[in-house]
């Protein structure tokens, strides 16, 4: 049966399926219930949908469990190497949010001799080209919606069809040539490359419009980068009532198959399926270096807040709309700075064993009362910002939650008084498998246990090892590196076994550092950092100050303190960049009615300058016009 279900949901995907046939199929998924068949990076994974693992991954083969691969289907004979494996939605976290497939094998013999021309600019800073490229680039782009790998996006309340995302080096490199040499040179001061994250999008005739939206920008902090056009290319042609609708700007109506647009990231747009067919195009972005970006902590706030009800939304999927709008306005403000949203906004309240705290992906509260110590809020902090595996289960799915929509925050602490009952996690003695030295010994102890000291090469057969007072400083030193690899439960976060002991927690003036060994490997969310395999992971977290330990886990977390509650304030991302903007007031120019003899504006007597200043007012106008 479950080879039938697994077939089965590639068939439907497939062929579209009538809602009742689609309707019965997820009826019968529901009825089956049944553990992972194995784990990749931390994510337990099944061939085959049931209940809990309803969300579809293409994954490369070689990383499943040689025992159980050829269960996984292979969707794509394009793609052989890549397998589908279903997960359960409550565990994604910022890594598995987004699946990006590595695909710059299907382009490496297709002759990428890519040229934009007939350049049109429908739009200031907006400009349409025909794509020329050899018949077998033309295919193998054409191939990619045959592909199957389509997954339904995240945010599929506010943008129709299906997507996937990819990466491709070769096609990124041979856009960037094509770009360099058609876009106009004032267009290009600063241009960089063309960002090798690609997003394939399908749009059929009956599918949602893709709603109002800015695309969120690519940046890279060590490298001064930030995206300022999107590019797109049109694999399909086809004819809507707005095929792509810039704000403020154009409307395509009609667009030719292999059709190259780029447009101003400032411009916010909306895309329609076509009318007459399969609407197909992929989406990427011109990257410039910027030395100019300044940081706003409040974007970097707003955008994390994003992301954390992105995952919340797999429990509450009202928090989805949510996110949708922090998104835009993050997006909005790398350009013109943060403006005011609503003043309501949704908080998590969660109840984790017996702790209860409250959070919304930035900020974290707990209550005083529960006499938590800063390191046990800090580490449910964590476990609940990368949504841990904590033993076998998902810490998101351990917790009980409910969404409460407020105007501000001034409920919070009196909330939670009275509302958790001890530690979240019963501590645990690690003694029990370190036991205590000896006492040393010193009185009448030889200080040598080698053949050489007493004079008679013999072993010396009074000299105790366990109460040697240099082998119990070698022995405790021993023990107190062991007991920080040994944690009552195995804690997998972002799919890396970490150790969050509380002696790692190290809390200097407002900030909780939190140490480890290593820091945790690159993460790819949104395009808010690069692709794969493109930074070392030491770009992606910084530390705002040196405590004496060679490694942290990850960025400080910002903490205050009231008498009753502890506010932490965690800012993984660090996606607070904004381009240098500036607000000016423009005075229009107008021809006013004016007697020469009397000097007086015959418009606006009442509001014309004195004579004694007629000279200084002019040259203030003059100053504002220029």
């Amino acid at each position: 049966m479950s080879i039938e279900l697994r077939d089965r949901f590639f068939a439907l995907s497939t062929d579209r399926a009538p809602e009742e046939e689609v309707a019965r199929y997820r009826a019968q998924v529901d009825e089956v219930d049944t553990g992972p068949a194995t784990t990749i990076d931390g994510l337990a994974v099944s061939w085959h949908p049931t209940v809990r693992f309803k969300s579809v991954r293409f994954v490369d083969a070689d990383l499943i469990d040689a025992d159980v691969r050829e269960l996984f289907a292979r969707p794509s004979d394009t793609a052989p190497y890549l397998a589908a494996v279903f997960v359960d939605p409550r565990e994604l976290s910022f890594r598995t949010f987004e699946n990006i497939l590595p695909l710059d094998h299907l382009f490496a013999d297709a002759g990428l001799e890519l040229r934009l021309t007939e350049r049109q600019e429908f739009a200031e800073g907006a400009y349409s080209f025909a794509m020329r490229l050899p018949d077998s680039a033309r295919a193998r782009l054409a191939d990619l919606d045959s592909l199957d790998l389509y997954v339904p996006p995240l945010n599929a309340a506010s943008r129709g069809g299906d997507r996937f995302i990819f990466h491709s080096a070769l096609l990124a490199e041979a856009l960037t040539a094509a770009v360099a040499a058609s876009m106009p040179r004032e267009r290009l001061d600063g241009f960089s490359h063309v960002n090798p994250v690609f997003r394939c999008n399908r749009f059929e005739p009956d599918d949602a419009n893709f709603h109002r939206h800015l695309d969120t920008p690519y940046y890279d902090a060590a490298r001064h980068h930030v995206s300022r056009y999107t590019i797109l290319l049109y694999l399909t042609g086809g004819s809507g009532e707005s095929v792509l609708d810039l704000t403020g700007g154009a409307s395509l109506t009609e667009i030719e198959p292999f059709t190259c647009v780029v447009f101003d990231q400032r411009y916010e747009h909306e895309g329609a399926p076509y009318r007459d067919g399969r609407k197909v195009f992929l989406r990427t972005e011109l990257v410039f270096t910027d030395p100019d970006v300044e940081h706003d902590p409040e974007i970097g706030a707003l955008f994390g807040k994003a992301c954390y009800l992105t995952g919340e939304s797999a429990f509450a999927p009202e928090l989805s709309r949510y996110a949708d709008a922090y998104y835009n306005r993050v997006a909005e403000a790398h350009w013109r700075g943060l403006v005011p949203g609503s003043s309501r906004e949704p908080f998590v309240h969660k109840r984790f064993r017996d702790v209860h705290f409250v959070a919304n992906g930035y900020d974290f509260w707990f209550a005083k009362s529960d006499g938590l110590s800063l390191a046990e809020c800090a580490a449910i902090t964590l476990l609940d910002h990368f949504n841990c595996k904590v033993g076998d289960t998902a810490f998101r799915a351990q917790c009980r939650s409910e969404v409460i929509e407020a105007d501000d925050s001034a409920w919070i602490p009196a909330f939670l008084q009275g509302r958790s009952g001890g530690s979240a996690v019963p501590p645990f003695d690690k003694s029990v498998l370190f036991p205590g030295p000896e006492e040393p010994n010193t009185a009448d102890m030889p200080a040598c246990a080698c053949y050489f000291c007493d004079g008679d090469n013999v072993a010396n057969p009074d000299f105790d090892t366990a109460r040697n007072e240099e082998v119990i400083e070698e022995y405790t030193r021993a023990q107190d590196a062991a007991k920080a690899e040994v944690d009552q439960a195995p804690i997998l976060m972002l799919g890396q076994d970490v150790v969050l002991d509380p002696e790692m927690f190290v809390v200097e003036g407002n900030r909780i550092h939190v140490l480890g060994k290593e820091s945790l490997t690159p993460v790819n969310f949104a395009s808010c950092q690069a692709g794969p395999g493109i930074r070392p992971a030491k770009e992606f977290i910084t530390a705002a100050a040196t405590v004496g330990a060679a490694h942290f886990l990850v960025p400080p977390i910002l903490f205050t303190e009231s008498d009753d509650c502890y506010h932490l304030k965690f800012d993984f991302f660090r996606n607070t960049w904004t381009v240098r903007h500036e607000q000016s007031t423009v005075s229009v120019p107008m021809i006013r009615s004016f007697d020469l003899d009397s000097d007086i504006d015959l418009d606006h007597k009442e509001d014309w300058y004195n004579e004694e200043d007629d000279e200084e007012d002019f040259e203030d106008e003059d100053e504002k016009v220029s």
